[in-house]
């Protein structure tokens, strides 16, 4: 794996445990929040792959964008499509708190454990795309 690809999975595997110790802690939105960010660096590493030299993937959270460019959204099943829909919303960073409170409501032990799972599996799957 070269030092691109390296670096965006390394961030995307980084991101990952932190959603799980965010789990551990209850802070529900950052599970979130951390599952969208593992998603979107593993996008971000596929089109790295591809980028010329210097160049940087597209300055951009919307996980369908970057599926698209990272040559993966046609080989992605109709489940796995649905769950970068369902991942969009939850790029709070910047958010209004109204908003982040409205996606908090959404979110619990069971809800957050169910995106964990299905975030690793999307990173797994994303990563044998190589």
């Amino acid at each position: 794996m070269d030092g691109r690809l390296a670096y965006w999975f390394g961030m995307a595997d980084y991101d990952f445990e932190t959603a799980k110790a965010m789990l551990v802690t209850k802070r529900y939105i950052y599970v979130g929040f951390m599952c969208h960010q593992t998603i979107e660096k593993a996008l971000k590493a596929m089109i790295a792959r591809d980028c010329a030299d210097g160049e940087m993937p597209p300055k951009t959270h919307n996980l369908i964008k970057l599926s698209i460019c990272a040559k993966l959204a046609d080989l992605m099943n109709d489940e796995q499509q649905n769950f970068l829909t369902e991942l969009n919303p939850l790029n709070i960073e910047a958010r209004y708190p109204e908003y982040k409170e409205r996606i908090a409501q959404t979110l619990d032990h069971a809800t957050c454990q169910n995106l964990m799972q299905r975030t690793g599996e999307l990173l797994c799957w994303i990563k044998a795309q190589l």
